[in-house]
């Protein structure tokens, strides 16, 4: 499991997978939101502007990543 550090939270979704490059863009990210293909904590997350803190994990592309709060 990687590890993404944040500095503030909460932080919504589709930019963590933007600024963090698991994505191309902001645009994508939307897509693979909505589309279905990320998880968070375990549960299907459609929500692109899912506000997201420390501890929490998602996973996409058969990656996993936990967000932590430096």
């Amino acid at each position: 499991m990687k590890e993404i550090k944040i500095t503030k939270e909460p932080v919504e979704l589709y930019k963590l997978l933007k600024f963090e490059s698991i994505v191309s863009s902001g645009g994508e990210a939307k897509h693979v939101i909505s589309e279905g293909f990320v998880t968070l904590n375990g549960t299907l997350e459609t929500r692109k502007r899912k506000k997201l803190v420390s501890g929490d994990v998602i996973e996409f592309n058969g990656e996993k990543y936990k967000l932590r709060l430096v």
